[in-house]
């Protein structure tokens, strides 16, 4: 039970990495707040965790994109538990596959809305929380970035989408210079193919989505995709003090893809 009592806050939980996390630290004794924009894949989740243990989660519906009600919603769940150990943001999305020429201005502002201003405005509204941990039984908040390899490689077709994750890992580490003397701890998790509805929905783009699949899971040096509990463990130890000396930096969490790139 390496979080129990504490609180993690995730976006996008309802599904795939999101989801992943929520499972992993739940089983780690967390109390849960979960945001998506999806009521029914949410209520399906939440479900699960209050038969297993009630009266250890707290939900609500969110688009990242409303930047308001996203700020409202954080302060809301650290109401609801009195503090706020753990930050997750990971609520993001992929466009198809698309050159930068059919890329309009309205797409990649909405690309650069969901999947990096969103992890900005979360951080920015669950500082206060973060920083009052410090002491009450926590070595300090911590704050965890889902980016993506595409950050540091790039990705054909992705310019958008690249960037986005591009823009959340430079932001993990001017965060952690920002907060290290509040003993809050920013990192990110940078995946390469995890097997989730969006890889899975993104691949129904192609002309093959099968071959695309079998494609990319052979681009990892394992020869598969991640199981979104793998990063959510890997978030679990950014989250304990068994990283408690690492700060700023983007893991890669890739199966080797980046090896033979």
């Amino acid at each position: 039970m390496r979080f129990a009592d504490r609180v993690v806050l995730i976006t996008g939980a309802a599904a795939g990495i999101g989801r992943g996390c929520a499972d992993v630290f739940h089983e780690e004794g967390a109390r849960l707040a979960l945001l998506d924009r999806n009521d029914q894949a949410l209520q399906a989740a939440v479900a699960v965790y209050e038969q297993k243990r009630p009266g250890s989660t707290w939900s609500a519906v969110c688009d990242v994109a409303d930047s308001n009600r996203l700020q409202e919603l954080v302060v809301a769940a650290a109401g609801c538990w009195g503090r706020l150990d753990c930050l997750i943001n990971n609520a993001g999305i992929h466009p198809p596959s698309q050159p930068i020429e059919q890329t309009s201005d309205d797409e990649l502002w909405n690309v650069l809305q969901i999947n990096f201003v969103s992890a900005f405005v979360a951080s920015r509204a669950a500082l206060p929380y973060l920083r009052a941990t410090r002491g009450i039984g926590s070595a300090g908040g911590t704050i965890i970035n889902i980016s993506s390899m595409t950050a540091v490689l790039g990705q054909t077709l992705a310019a958008a989408y690249s960037a986005s994750k591009g823009a959340m890992l430079s932001f993990t580490k001017a965060l952690a210079l920002e907060t290290a003397e509040d003993g809050i701890r920013v990192n990110a998790v940078l995946p390469s193919n995890v097997d989730t509805p969006l890889m899975r929905s993104w691949a129904a783009t192609l002309p093959d989505p099968q071959e695309a699949l079998d494609r990319i899971a052979q681009l990892q040096a394992l020869g598969r995709m991640a199981d979104p509990r793998e990063i959510g463990r890997v978030c679990l130890f950014l989250a304990t003090e068994d990283s408690s000396f690492i700060t700023g930096q983007g893991l890669q969490v890739d199966g080797g893809a980046a090896l033979d790139y």
